[in-house]
């Protein structure tokens, strides 16, 4: 179930702060670079959340040189959201 991956994906920390800091930069993007020593992470501990992300479908990449642009996708989030509201909102009897 993808809301199942969209909640894991976000569950850690780390991702949870690098998806709002991309959620925050739209419409534009952040550079992977510019994402991990603003998390204090290792580029190749930041390449291995951003893949998580990208597998959940909340970020897009665009290589633009040598720089990874990444930018959040916010539909995923929206979903799930709707979807938990919907099961979970107390329904009056």
């Amino acid at each position: 179930m993808k809301a199942m991956q969209v909640m894991s994906a976000l569950s850690q920390a780390t991702r949870f702060d690098v998806y709002t800091r991309l959620v925050e930069a739209l419409p534009g993007g952040v550079a992977s670079g510019d994402l991990a020593a603003g998390t204090n992470s290792a580029p190749s501990a930041m390449s291995a959340h951003l893949a998580i992300l990208s597998r959940a479908g909340l970020v897009t990449s665009e290589k633009v040189g040598k720089t990874v642009i990444y930018r959040g996708v916010t539909g995923p989030v929206e979903e799930l959201s709707g979807l938990l509201a919907d099961r979970f909102t107390s329904r009056s009897a």
